[in-house]
């Protein structure tokens, strides 16, 4: 009866990485304000290039629809943090400065200019006095804004007026509303791992299914060899792969030792020990490496009918992350006819290293 002892596993792991994702969430929408004498404002939209609370030099592009066609020769856009009702004042937001902002474009309408009346939170255009406007949308983009330094929601007022300088009574009015926000960051951390179990055999790629950790092969004889097989399962998201390898001794019976094989064949009738990670026809034993993994037996356990075994060698390799790979074992045992009687048996451990 030759018995082989248990085998077991180490895993090691090494630091712990960890992503960092930012997003920036953009709120925008639109208020239906209340009206006093002025004409309903439709169609109103604010763009920000940056929705960040205090970002600076921040494009704001404005659009809406003029109701009443006629003369108008201003229009105030005011940012204010309490209401979008014509009839309540406007609190500036605190942090928002639009004195410096420039009108860079005009769309569907002509010849309006930013007025030195403006102030950190109003923008008024005005032109000379001309011709009538045309109902419809029109458009206008400011750059070199200075967004407001708290995270809330804020207000736009929209008038268009027959003066030229955003006083008196409004001809229109709309108002809508708007949200600059924090960095909103969101960490995620992927744990280093490595999947790596042993059995006498394991079902499919799952270390559940693992089963068994004696191998017998049974009574020896110099006329037959005597074989028997083992599984290993590796997977592991470490950048640089994994490697496996093997300590443990020949198989003994006291002082009575199998000799290691080096890489050659079976031979009955001698003595010798040895394994490897094919799918062998002489010996009819074995299974090739299967799974998606790249991980590859090393050239000594990787030849067909060519058995080896050393204390302390490699068997496989893999470079990268590494997908499931189940690598078969095959063990094989021959003996001479002067081979002493015994028990013969060992205990091999498999060793499987990331390489993070």
């Amino acid at each position: 009866m030759l018995r082989r002892g248990k085998v077991t596993s180490s895993v090691r792991l090494g630091k712990l990485p960890t992503i960092i994702i930012a997003i920036s969430l953009l709120v925008g929408g639109s208020l239906y304000a209340s009206l006093a004498q002025a004409a309903q404002i439709t169609s109103r939209s604010l763009q920000l290039s940056s929705n960040m609370a205090g970002d600076n030099n921040v494009t704001y592009k404005v659009g809406f629809s003029i109701a009443t066609a006629g003369s108008i020769q201003s229009i105030s856009i005011e940012f204010c943090s309490n209401s979008a009702l014509i009839e309540d004042a406007c609190v500036a937001p605190s942090g928002l400065d639009a004195l410096n902002a420039n009108l860079v474009s005009e769309t569907g309408i002509s010849g309006f200019i930013k007025s030195p009346s403006s102030t950190v939170n109003q923008l008024i255009l005005t032109h000379a006095p001309s011709g009538p406007v045309s109902a419809g949308p029109v458009g206008f983009e400011f750059d070199n804004i200075v967004n407001p330094t708290d995270p809330e929601s804020y207000y736009a007022k929209i008038s268009t007026y027959t003066s030229t300088d955003a006083t008196g009574t409004p001809i229109d009015f709309g108002a809508l509303a708007f949200t600059v926000n924090n960095n909103f960051d969101v960490s995620v951390e992927v744990p280093p791992y490595l999947l790596f179990c042993q059995g006498v055999s394991i079902d499919g790629f799952d270390c559940s299914t693992a089963a068994g950790d004696l191998l017998d092969l049974g009574q020896l004889s110099d006329q037959v060899s005597s074989v028997a097989q083992s599984q290993i399962l590796a997977a592991t998201n470490a950048s640089g792969g994994y490697n496996i390898s093997m300590n443990g001794g020949t198989m003994t019976s006291g002082n009575n030792v199998l000799p290691p094989m080096s890489g050659t064949a079976s031979s009955t009738g001698s003595s010798q020990f040895g394994i490897n990670l094919r799918s062998n026809s002489n010996p009819d034993i074995g299974i090739n490496p299967d799974g998606p993994g790249t991980g590859v037996p090393l050239a000594g356990y990787n030849q067909v009918n060519r058995f080896r075994f050393g204390d302390g060698d490699t068997l496989a390799t893999a470079s990268g992350v590494q997908d499931f790979k189940k690598y078969t074992i095959s063990y094989l045992v021959n003996v001479a006819k002067g081979q002493s009687p015994g028990v013969y048996s060992t205990t091999l451990t498999y060793i499987c290293l990331a390489n993070f």
